[in-house]
């Protein structure tokens, strides 16, 4: 998991600075178990489920869903990671900078794909990933989780399963671990 920042944000950080926890580890396992059953209860079962976690915040959120999906279930959920980068609408404003290889190997056509997400922001990183995976299929549906909603939304588009809303500014960030889920901000010194 990883500290998100805003779109506007340069892409140098320096050290992250907690200003206070919203979360603690116990608090991040809850939200991850009980995401699960919803995804199991909306879905009416997993049979046609299948992960994508985002590159880098939504990856272990995504291996963890899957975990607590299988140790429900009793059977494993397809997982892939998808990264972003080449499909933002701010390339050109910023460095498009690739974090890790997208990996889905397998066809999402017909799928009901959840897309997983550590911070929920402007949701234009989610109006990316909406167009990255009709490179990989036609989805029967795509349905959204994230640990954090943090409000501040610039495109019309809300998460079907929330770990915890946390009204933040703008200014702030949030950093999302298995540790638990801080508010801080980060240093400039190195900018």
């Amino acid at each position: 998991m990883a500290i998100h920042e805003d779109d506007s944000t340069p892409q140098k950080r320096d050290v992250f600075i907690a200003k206070s926890e919203v979360m603690d580890s116990d608090g991040v396992r809850r939200a991850l178990w009980r995401m699960a059953h919803e995804i199991l209860e909306h879905n009416h079962g997993i049979s046609d489920v299948v992960l994508i976690g985002l590159r880098a915040g939504g990856v272990s959120l995504a291996i963890k869903l899957a975990e607590n999906l299988a140790e429900i279930e009793g059977s494993n959920v397809p997982v892939g990671f998808l990264d972003v980068a080449f499909y933002r609408d701010d390339i050109g404003l910023r460095p498009v900078a690739p974090r890790e290889p997208t990996e889905i190997p397998f066809d999402l056509s017909s799928k009901i794909v959840v897309l997983v997400d550590d911070v929920l922001f402007t949701g234009r990183t989610i109006r990316a990933a909406l167009d990255a995976i009709t490179d990989f299929g036609r989805p029967a549906s795509v349905q959204l989780a994230v640990m954090v909603d943090r409000g501040h939304r610039e495109l019309p588009i809300r998460p079907d399963f929330v770990g915890k809303n946390i009204p933040t500014r703008r200014d702030e960030l949030v950093d999302v671990q298995e540790e638990g889920v801080r508010i801080g901000e980060c240093t400039g010194a190195g900018e």
